[in-house]
């Protein structure tokens, strides 16, 4: 397993060891005590798994108090997945790091708490998931706007008509967000 640092702290991509030939491939998605080794010692409480066709753009979302870390990974598919730092005693506060995940390059990416966190789908039927931190709580749920200028991602659109849910269209700049100490 190699684990690569993003230019701001916290991020990680993971990239596993595939064994494959041609009958396919093997891999380990999650071992405790390999992660632990890489310094990712973490309890996952829960594992998500959604389902989305190309343009379909989720999040930009965080839970605050209560925050979840993502390890996340494409099965189907592929996304561009984003993480922006929410942590205000942050140097690199309201920066963001994308990067590609697919079924092909099968990265892994490791949003940690304190970051907001969304993906834009590239592919039709890519199949996205999720092992949480912390459980899911609806009430503490937050949307950072997916477009805020102040943040500025470099959301590859290309043609794209972007399909955002309710929630998502109503996400909020970055100045008015709850973000963390």
């Amino acid at each position: 397993m190699q684990v690569t640092a993003c230019e701001i702290d916290g991020p990680l991509i993971i990239e596993p060891q595939v064994f494959g030939d041609e009958r396919g491939f093997f891999m380990e998605s999650w071992s405790a005590a390999k992660f632990a080794q890489a310094g990712l010692d973490l309890d996952f409480v829960q594992d998500n798994h959604s389902r989305s066709q190309k343009g379909v753009l989720r999040g930009m979302h965080f839970q605050n108090p209560g925050p979840q870390g993502k390890l996340v990974r494409v099965v189907s598919g592929a996304v561009f997945d984003v993480a922006v730092d929410l942590r205000r005693s942050s140097p690199t506060f309201g920066k963001w790091v994308g990067v590609e995940l697919s079924a092909e390059n099968k990265r892994m990416f490791w949003v940690p708490q304190g970051f907001a966190h969304g993906f834009l789908t590239l592919e039709d039927d890519t199949d996205f998931l999720y092992k949480c931190d912390a459980p899911y709580a609806p009430q503490n749920e937050h949307t950072l706007a997916w477009d805020d200028p102040e943040v500025g991602i470099a959301w590859p659109l290309g043609e794209m008509e972007v399909q955002l849910s309710a929630k998502d269209r109503e996400g909020q700049p970055l100045a008015e967000v709850d973000a963390f100490a």
